[in-house]
């Protein structure tokens, strides 16, 4: 008995299925999870899944029901808003109705969909070979299935039939090859001693493009740790759809991405710091800021407390002076080099144009003047989080800022440009237009916009060579944001979803980092990369 085939079309409102339109699910048995097997919906990228969730059945069109495997955590409700924690997950099959949601795993993870609706396809049993060559071949429509009456001889649709079956062959095969291919790419991993810290990727050499696989892992991180406090701080669930992310930016973490992960170095330094790396995501974390910014002092010392700038920016987060003193930090008593008075700061915002004015700052030949301080809370970690932490909190929570779409990217731009040293400094009769509030306000009365997600990628306009040198970061070269701070923050977020991977996948066992566990197993982002283990980066440092 022939039965009709019937698909299940589905559309994911959260995670990396949200960025598509409709999926269309081949029934009339849809497994789903992170590794379903053949013919299943598999779940890249979706944290708390098992590797078989759920199974969706499709037949004769009204009769769709959803049902956990096993154990699993599903829940279904009649839409989309809901608090996930107040439904309890269902035991036994549940009947959809279109517009019905479910949720897969826990709450606060897992992935949510919405049913939309059962679609014919087609004789199934009998028709299978020639539905499968339709799909490989959308021009091809196969004709009706008819029964094949051996006493009359060979019929006129035989030889048509056997033609788009030999077709489909070919199309599965040349399938297979490709996919086999694509398996074959490299992972991105160390294959050089490089360096610590990339901190611009623009003058680099011409990189090979990146594996598929990895953009869309990458794509997964970016969601997670920028987008999703995007749309969150700004209360605009729009922002974790891909079509409204900020594409430049995210190119240049890519490229950020791939410069890092091919460095012995980065690895070995992520290895040497994971302790003072793990109580800075704490900190944060307690904060209700993003993690992301737990690479920002990777960014500015690679966690080293005695790092000096040449303007005098010190310790793991490379405070500047008068930005340290208005955070609380101490600082008193500095010796500066050609000077026999001693030096404390006492403004909260440095001067305009610090490169030429600033006391501490020898403008001859670029360089620090501060020699030593009698005390320095710059060099203390958590000292100096807790005072970064209150400083970042100022973009974080500034209500243009916040609606941007933006204010990950924004507040990590901060620490570099400043926020909005007016507010600090009644010596400054205008703002600094350097700072990233004053910035961001100009673009969007130049450009009419009431608000820009994409504004950081939009300002990376100082590239090439030209622009490396130090009498030049503060150009802006048609933009917006200074030089300096152009290339800043997609190192910084490069940096941490890297060692996010690391991190979870050699100490995933000990907090914060287990809480990063699922990047690491099934179809996690990190293991699209070679993250090196543990035992071969200490043999290394060794």
């Amino acid at each position: 008995m022939s039965q009709e085939r019937w698909d299940v079309v589905l559309r994911f409102i959260d995670g990396p299925l949200s960025f598509q339109e409709d999926v269309v699910a081949r029934g009339p048995v849809v497994r789903l999870g992170r590794n379903p097997g053949p013919g299943g919906l598999r779940l890249d990228g979706y944290r708390g899944l098992d590797e078989r969730q759920a199974v969706i059945t499709a037949y004769d069109g009204g009769s769709v029901s959803i049902a956990p495997v096993g154990r699993n955590q599903v829940r279904v409700a009649p839409h989309e808003n809901q608090d996930w924690k107040t439904i309890q997950p269902i035991h036994q099959p549940v009947y959809l109705s279109p517009g019905d949601a479910c949720h897969l795993g826990p709450p606060e993870r897992g992935v949510t969909f919405i049913f939309v609706e059962a679609r014919r396809l087609g004789v199934w049993e009998q028709r299978r070979i020639l539905s499968d060559a339709s799909q490989a071949s959308p021009g091809l429509q196969p004709s009706s299935v008819r029964e094949l009456d051996t006493h009359r001889g060979r019929p006129a649709w035989f030889i048509p039939a056997i033609l788009v079956t030999a077709l489909a062959t070919t199309v599965g095969v040349a399938v297979s090859v490709v996919r086999y291919f694509k398996r074959e790419v490299e992972p991105l991993g160390p294959v050089v001693e490089g360096q610590e810290v990339y901190k611009r990727v623009d003058t680099l050499e011409q990189q090979a493009p990146l594996d598929p696989e990895l953009k869309e892992g990458i794509d997964q991180a970016f969601h997670d740790f920028v987008m999703v406090p995007n749309a969150e701080q700004a209360d605009w669930p729009a922002l974790k759809k891909r079509s409204n992310w900020d594409e430049d930016f995210l190119a240049w973490v890519m490229r950020s991405v791939a410069w890092h992960a091919k460095a012995y170095r980065f690895w070995t330094r992520l290895d040497e710091i994971r302790e003072d790396y793990a109580d800075v995501v704490l900190m944060l974390r307690d904060a209700g800021l993003p993690e992301v910014f737990a690479a920002i002092p990777y960014q500015e010392s690679a966690y080293r407390a005695d790092a000096q700038s040449f303007l005098c920016a010190k310790g793991y987060w490379q405070l500047m002076p008068e930005v340290a003193h208005r955070a609380g930090l101490e600082i008193r008593n500095c010796k500066l080099k050609g000077s026999n008075k001693l030096w404390t700061p006492t403004r909260n915002a440095p001067v305009r144009n610090v490169l030429k004015r600033a006391p501490y700052v020898d403008n001859t030949n670029y360089s620090c003047r501060i020699q030593r301080c009698e005390a320095d809370e710059r060099t203390d970690l958590r000292q100096s989080t807790r005072a970064a932490i209150e400083l970042l909190r100022d973009a974080w929570e500034d209500p243009l800022l916040e609606s941007s779409g933006a204010v990950v990217q924004l507040t990590i731009l901060s620490h570099n440009a400043g926020y909005d040293d007016q507010r600090y400094d009644p010596n400054l009769k205008k703002p600094k237009m350097l700072n990233v509030l004053p910035a961001y306000r100009k673009y969007l009365a130049d450009t009419k916009q009431e608000r820009a997600p994409d504004f950081y990628g939009k300002n990376i306009t100082c590239i090439g060579k030209e622009y490396t040198a130090k009498d030049k970061i503060n150009d802006r070269c048609g933009g917006y944001l200074a030089n300096h701070s152009q290339h800043y923050a997609y190192s910084i977020v490069a940096q941490h979803l890297l060692a996010v991977c690391y991190y979870a996948q050699n100490y995933g066992s000990t907090s914060p980092f287990n809480q990063w566990r699922d990047y690491v197993r099934g179809e996690g982002y990190c293991t699209r990369l070679k993250v090196p283990e543990r035992d071969v980066i200490e043999k290394r440092g060794g």
